[in-house]
C-alpha cells in the first residue's frame, strides 16, 4: 500500500495562500485521489478530487479559490488555496484508495 506524507500547511493571515503537498512513497498514476479537510472532532470532508485523467472536482464553496493538481512523475499530489478564511481552518489530508496521510494543520487567523 502506498504511503502518504502532507507538507506546507502552517499559519497564515485571511486573504493569503498556501500550497500544500502530499508526497506518495510509490506511483500514483493509477489512482484517484483526493483532499480532505478534518476541524475538530467533526466529521472528515472530502473538498476536492482529482481522476487518473486529471479531472478535478471540487465541492461547491471552494470553487474558483482552491485547485488540486497532480504531477505522477513527482509522485505528488497538490492542493493551491487561495483567499483563505478562518472557515478554512483545518487539518488536511491527502488520501489515494485506503491510504491516508498524518495531515497537516492549516490555520489562517490575523
Amino acid at each position: 500500500q502506498v504511503q502518504l506524507v502532507e507538507s506546507g500547511g502552517g499559519l497564515v493571515q485571511p486573504g493569503g495562500s498556501l500550497r500544500l503537498s502530499c508526497v506518495a512513497s510509490g506511483e500514483i498514476e493509477w489512482y484517484p485521489m483526493g483532499w480532505y479537510r478534518q476541524v475538530g472532532d467533526k466529521q472528515r470532508e472530502l473538498i476536492a478530487h482529482i481522476d487518473i485523467g486529471g479531472t478535478a472536482k471540487y465541492i461547491n464553496s471552494l470553487k474558483g479559490r482552491f485547485t488540486i493538481s497532480r504531477d505522477n512523475a513527482k509522485r505528488t499530489l497538490y492542493l493551491q488555496m487561495n483567499v483563505l478564511t478562518p472557515e478554512d481552518t483545518a487539518v488536511y489530508y491527502c488520501n489515494a484508495l485506503d491510504a491516508w496521510g498524518p495531515g497537516t494543520q492549516v490555520t489562517v487567523s490575523s
